[in-house]
């Protein structure tokens, strides 16, 4: 069954317990399927095969947990071999930003509770089915790695909740019939509609907290040592997107000036936002490019590179696949080099201009910046050139409805969003490290 595939008795019976709350879940649907709707029993009876074929792999984990070597119901080797493979950053990368095209493009198909239903349960066969796998489990298995498994249920709850509301939205200003939000504006009390729910939402909470403290060890790790440092080494799993991003930066970058950025940028959106349509009530038709903004920026770029730095990042920060041994011994050749090497040595094939020994700083400076010379060109280009492009074309009616300042600000945010999947894709791609290197100031980008 390949390296540490091996399945132990309590797995078995553990999974066991997950196949039962399948089995549960779509019973329920296909007696809400009959009950809202008896001319769908076709489709009613299909689900109740389904969920009899879900209670028959129920009852084998429950009773056949005595005999792991026999246990036949694993993941197919030939899928965990696809999956492995699609972990190479620029797949999975590609793979993640056609995903969230797909979500938009197609959301009123995504949006019908049938297909919802089935793209929970593939999700949740999925993580059963991958739990037979010896790495796989080392990996979701984690105390720290659990809520991250939760939050990708959650995330995808939220954002098949939005789409169904804005669709609905959309729909309704196109019927000319009242919003979702006014035509369910029926007003409540705080006490004791509110308070009570509040109270209920609590004790809820508290109970879920308990159990899973009980069930879940604290992540607690050995005391911290200087000779002694985790292989790998990974920030709390809210950091985990900052930390990728120092791979393709400079500390200075990844660490305060892009997330200062996002703070600004936040602030910045009441100003810089023209658009008085979308407030108070969901959309997608009346603030297109602000949401697909936000939504790119978030999914592929934020809860992506938490995935990525959670389940693909093994020891030495190399890449592995979800079903992949992390064997520390793994060597991959990076060889990065710098825009100006790529330019001196490769393009021109002379050698980098370096300042004679004992040279004063004005002359250090000059060699410095002849030798920077295109990455910085490239840099003032892409931050002031490409705004006065974008204002002329694709961003014209932004720039006249802005103004000169506003659409200043709102393009060079977008361009620092920009800036980490085009320097992730340059680095995976051409093993660019920087595109402008002068470590004697300490200045990289």
């Amino acid at each position: 069954m390949g390296h540490n595939s091996d399945l132990t008795p309590p797995v078995i019976f553990g999974l066991g317990w997950l196949y039962l709350l399948l089995t549960v879940m779509n019973v329920w649907w296909t007696a809400r399927i009959m009950r809202t709707d008896p001319h769908r029993d076709k489709e009613a009876a299909g689900w109740g095969m389904y969920a009899g074929l879900l209670l028959m792999a129920t009852l084998a984990h429950l009773t056949g947990s005595s005999t792991p070597e026999h246990f036949h119901l694993r993941m197919p080797q030939i899928i965990q071999q696809a999956i492995d493979w699609c972990a190479d950053p620029k797949i999975y990368f590609a793979g993640t930003t056609a995903l969230f095209i797909a979500v938009v493009w197609l959301r009123k198909w995504f949006i019908q509770e049938t297909v919802a239903w089935v793209l929970l349960n593939l999700s949740v066969l999925f993580l059963t089915l991958s739990m037979t796998d010896y790495d796989f489990r080392q990996i979701v298995g984690k105390p720290d790695n659990v809520p991250i498994v939760s939050m990708l249920f959650i995330v995808g709850f939220f954002t098949w909740l939005y789409f169904k509301r804005a669709v609905d939205n959309d729909e309704r200003r196109a019927a000319g019939r009242p919003l979702f939000e006014q035509e369910k504006n029926e007003k409540i009390l705080v006490w004791p509609d509110l308070v009570y729910t509040e109270l209920i939402c609590m004790v809820v909470c508290t109970v879920v907290l308990v159990v899973w403290a009980l069930l879940l060890p604290a992540p607690l790790e050995e005391p911290a040592s200087a000779v002694q440092t985790p292989n790998p080494s990974k920030a709390p799993w809210y950091f985990l997107g900052l930390q990728e991003m120092l791979v393709y930066f400079d500390p200075w970058m990844a660490g305060v000036v892009l997330p200062s950025m996002i703070l600004v940028g936040l602030m910045a959106i009441p100003y810089i936002d023209f658009n008085k349509l979308g407030n108070g009530y969901y959309t997608f038709n009346e603030r297109k490019f602000a949401i697909l903004t936000f939504m790119f920026g978030f999914l592929p770029l934020w809860i992506g590179m938490i995935i990525l730095g959670t389940f693909l990042r093994g020891p030495n920060w190399n890449f592995f696949g979800i079903y992949e041994p992390w064997d520390s011994h793994k060597l991959e050749v990076l060889n990065n080099v710098n825009l100006s090497e790529y330019f001196w040595l490769i393009w021109c094939g002379s050698k980098m201009p370096t300042a004679p020994a004992g040279s004063d700083q004005l002359t250090q400076t000059g060699y410095i910046l002849t030798r920077e010379w295109l990455g910085l060109v490239a840099c003032f280009a892409y931050l002031a050139i490409t705004p006065m492009i974008l204002a002329a074309t694709v961003f014209k009616k932004f720039f006249i409805k802005m103004g000169f300042i506003r659409f200043m600000v709102f393009s060079n945010l977008l361009l620092f969003m920009a800036s980490l999947p085009i320097k992730m894709l340059l680095r995976w791609m051409f093993r660019l490290k920087y595109i402008v290197g002068i470590p004697e100031w300490f200045f990289n980008i």
